[in-house]
């Protein structure tokens, strides 16, 4: 950290980054928007925004189960983290498995999942008035981030990164065209499964300093605005990252001078990169 630390003087001296939070959200922003820019876009694809808000409320009843689990047994001291994790891949396979069995539409199945977990979790973590001590998961805390957390962003991103590089092609054939990617020998099932592992792991992380109320918002934005204006898939993921990028540092930014939360002070300004790619998809049609 002391090398980030230096760079930044060195190479960034403002006044708002004299702070060293703020040089740990910085780096978290240059880590974590990358990874929304470049999932977004197949989110966006597969029309999955649905599914990417219920893993984000999923993480109030994993928190509860945390808690429930660190009562029962004190000596353990379980991070949330690890329960938020758990309950968000149990509830990712079991939309998915529901998802196959074909008795619903895919919107209803996510539906009934998402309620019931954020009112479980609610349920839980409101007993005898103590859910005002996990508010803070629903706006969450940019600011707040260390520099543990931050090495664990930065595994996460690397991770990320090789995989999507590994797997792109066929996961974007398996996702656009199933049946060509069946025919060659593809195995959809695995990519699709994969996919949501990987947006769950992803949104569980971030979700203590995004935040419950706008994750999806964060993972949908930059894409659906890239979408507006590319003309290929290249500009697509390119495009995309670059939004999430400039959106998450301004956001920062402007939540310092502001005295706003972070997360939602990056979502409006994704929401305006929406609004001009919007005019200009307009302006060319």
């Amino acid at each position: 950290m002391h090398l980030w630390y230096s760079l930044v003087d060195l190479l960034l001296p403002f006044g708002w980054l004299q702070h060293a939070f703020m040089k740990n959200a910085l780096l978290g922003v240059l880590l974590v928007t990358p990874i929304f820019g470049l999932l977004g876009t197949m989110i966006v694809n597969n029309r999955m925004a649905f599914f990417s808000d219920s893993l984000g409320h999923s993480a109030l009843t994993g928190i509860a189960i945390g808690v429930i689990i660190g009562n029962a047994f004190p000596l353990l001291n379980i991070d949330p983290i690890w329960s938020m994790l758990f309950f968000s891949v149990l509830i990712t396979f079991a939309i998915l498995v529901v998802k196959e069995a074909n008795t619903a539409s895919t919107d209803t199945i996510i539906g009934v999942f998402s309620s019931t977990a954020v009112a479980l979790g609610i349920v839980i973590l409101s007993h005898n008035g103590g859910f005002s001590k996990y508010s803070v998961y629903l706006i969450g805390d940019l600011l707040s981030i260390s520099p543990s957390d931050l090495l664990t962003l930065g595994i996460v991103f690397l991770s990320v990164i090789v995989l999507w590089i590994v797997i792109f092609n066929k996961l974007l054939l398996a996702s656009m065209n199933p049946s060509l990617a069946r025919s060659r020998g593809i195995n959809v099932r695995l990519y699709e499964y994969l996919f949501a592992l990987i947006m769950a792991v992803i949104v569980t992380i971030s979700i203590q300093w995004v935040g419950i109320l706008i994750i999806s918002s964060l993972l949908i934005l930059p894409a659906a605005s890239s979408r507006n204006i590319a003309k290929n898939m290249r500009q697509y993921h390119v495009y995309s990252v670059l939004i999430a990028l400039i959106s998450g540092v301004s956001g920062l930014i402007l939540s310092y001078y502001w005295g706003t939360a972070t997360g939602a002070t990056i979502v409006l300004i994704s929401s305006a990169f929406f609004a001009v790619t919007l005019i200009m998809k307009l302006r060319l049609n």
